[in-house]
């Protein structure tokens, strides 16, 4: 409701509605989205696991395992290693293979070079890719571990009844 004192709305008023270097950001209710980051000056050797987002803008030799989470490799980003996770971006360059549960996508600036299996892919204009592509649907995936499942109950109850 606008009262006549309210002059923030007057287009012919001379006084400006608030100050310019005035900044009042808006407060978010959720959490922060829990990111680790590797630095461009970083250099790791070895296995990376985990179940937050990793961002790496270094470099990383080995094995990287985070089957719940993205991996984003950065513009400066440089991976000699198989990555395991939920999903990938690359914008820098990876030599080894990526296997996601999710989705893979390779951005302009972004080389890979290796196999990829994924649910879904995404390849821009610009990017480059050497290597096989494995899409697979994601009712297979689900199929696979309700068959694995199904195989592990008779044993677990053949221990039981054995037991018996």
């Amino acid at each position: 409701m606008l009262h006549s004192s309210d002059n923030s709305f007057n287009p012919k008023s001379n006084v400006p509605a608030s100050s310019p270097n005035a900044y009042n950001p808006v407060k978010t209710v959720t959490a922060p989205v829990d990111q680790a980051t590797i630095g461009r000056t970083l250099v790791i050797k070895g296995e990376i696991s985990g179940s937050e987002a990793l961002y790496i803008d270094g470099r990383i030799e080995g094995k990287i395992v985070m089957p719940e989470s993205r991996v984003t490799i950065g513009r400066n980003g440089k991976v000699d290693a198989s990555i395991q996770a939920r999903e990938v971006v690359v914008m820098g360059k990876v030599t080894g293979n990526i296997e996601c549960s999710d989705r893979v996508d390779i951005r302009a600036e972004g080389t890979v070079s290796g196999d990829i299996s994924t649910v879904r892919i995404s390849v821009e204009d610009g990017a480059a890719l050497k290597g096989g592509i494995q899409v697979r649907s994601e009712g297979k995936q689900n199929q696979n571990q309700q068959n694995q499942n199904k195989q592990e109950q008779p044993k677990a109850l053949a221990a039981t009844a054995g037991n018996a």
